[in-house]
C-alpha cells in the first residue's frame, strides 16, 4: 500500500488480477496520481480498508472512498478515480452519469465474470 495524507481519493483495488494491475499501474503513472491513496486489497492488512468496506467486497469490485468518506464501487468508482486524475477527468466527467454510467456498469460486470479466469490465488 502506497498512501499520501494530502489525498482526496483512496482507490481499493485487487492487484493480484493481472489485467486490474496492469490497468491501477498505467493510472498510477498519470499526472495527478500522487495525490491518490492506491491500496492493493489482495496484499494489504484488513485495517486499510476504513468503515464500511470489507476485504471480500474490496476483492470482488474495485472501490474508492471519496474525500467526503463516502464509498462508491464498480463503474461509479472508475468514473471518481478518472475525476482525480487531470488526463482523465473528461471521462469521468462525461461518462459518470446517466446512460453512459449504466453502459460502463454493464461493461464492468461482464469483465467481473471474465476476470474470474485471469486472477492468480
Amino acid at each position: 500500500m502506497e498512501t499520501n495524507d494530502k489525498s482526496s481519493t483512496t482507490v481499493y483495488f485487487d492487484g493480484a488480477c493481472p489485467v486490474c494491475a496492469r490497468e491501477i499501474a498505467m493510472y498510477r503513472r498519470q499526472p495527478g496520481a500522487g495525490d491518490v491513496q492506491w491500496v492493493d486489497v489482495a496484499c494489504g492488512e484488513a485495517s486499510v480498508l476504513g468503515a464500511g468496506l470489507t476485504r471480500a467486497a474490496a476483492m470482488a469490485r474495485l472501490h474508492v472512498r471519496r474525500a467526503d468518506g463516502s464509498l462508491v464501487s464498480g463503474a461509479r468508482a472508475f468514473t471518481e478515480l478518472w475525476r482525480a486524475l487531470p488526463r482523465w477527468a473528461w471521462a469521468g466527467r462525461l461518462l459518470g452519469k446517466g446512460p453512459g454510467l449504466w453502459l460502463l456498469e454493464a461493461g464492468y460486470r461482464l469483465f467481473l465474470i471474465v476476470r474470474r479466469s485471469w486472477r492468480r490465488a
